[in-house]
């Protein structure tokens, strides 16, 4: 089963809370629960529904850890560090785009490059987790609707995104199959306004940055996307990558580390036509 590596119990003092999804052979359906220490307390539901302990206790290494969130809907946001944009001007207000669910992939599970691209890049990210339905929240009232944070990497086919035949839209340069890992747990009570963002490409550091230094805040991107669209409890929303990105080859590992979350590590494989 696969092994993910997860960090400290709380960072600034604060108490933290650690969510896990996981399959267990003998289960039809993933399961949710609280990971304390070497065991998972299974829950009832997603803890951002209400899920309560069931009794008994699983090890998480006889475990398969699936992206700790079964999303309605993700989002991210583009151009949300000044050490991203080079000479492009700072945005206005954050830049939104969608990314499908079934871009979706575990933690240790592959990042496939398809068959068709020629420059797919990493972008490690912070990404922010909805606990409550959110219509037209200020950004004061916002933090009130982020259940939680969790690792994320919203990868990137760069010639569809802005190459000379760019598409209309980037339905495939940040959405195709595998182009969204996330996990390895979903993590409460976390200062994520302040928290130390690292990539690792093959063991070497690629991209480091405190989220403090985001242009748009958690609470501002929340509040400026429930004006148009209904956030929805599970709701993903990636927060945008710092500094330069490079191609990924297969046989690569990516790394995303968020202070007081874990690792999310991922394999790069070539598609089988």
């Amino acid at each position: 089963m696969r092994r993910c590596t997860l960090t400290g119990e709380e960072i600034l003092g604060l108490p933290t809370m650690k969510y896990v999804r996981f399959q267990t052979p003998d289960a039809a359906a993933p399961q949710w629960g609280i990971l304390e220490g070497d065991s998972v307390q299974p829950l009832s539901a997603a803890p951002y529904e209400g899920g309560t302990a069931t009794g008994g206790v699983v090890a998480p290494g006889s475990v398969q850890l699936l992206a700790p969130v079964a999303p309605p809907k993700i989002f991210a946001i583009g151009m949300n560090y000044r050490s991203h944009l080079g000479t492009r001007p700072e945005p206005k207000t954050p830049e939104v785009f969608y990314k499908p669910i079934t871009c979706l992939v575990n933690p240790g599970d592959a990042i496939v490059i398809p068959h068709n691209a020629h420059d797919v890049h990493y972008e490690g990210e912070l990404v922010l987790v909805i606990g409550r339905t959110a219509t037209r929240v200020t950004v004061e009232d916002a933090p009130d609707y982020i259940f939680g944070v969790t690792c994320g990497n919203d990868v990137s086919e760069r010639d569809w995104q802005r190459g000379p035949n760019k598409d209309l839209q980037w339905w495939r340069a940040k959405g195709s199959d595998t182009f969204g890992p996330a996990g390895p747990v979903l993590v409460t009570g976390l200062n994520y306004n302040d928290l130390l963002l690292t990539t690792r490409l093959n063991g070497a550091v690629v991209q480091q940055q405190r989220t403090s230094d985001l242009i748009f805040t958690a609470a501002t991107i929340v509040s400026v996307i429930s004006q148009n669209v209904t956030l929805q409890p599970g709701d993903l929303i990636y927060t945008g990558t710092p500094g330069s990105t490079k191609a990924l080859s297969a046989g690569d590992i990516v790394e995303v580390e968020v202070e007081g979350i874990g690792v999310l590590r991922n394999p790069v494989q070539s598609a089988t036509l």
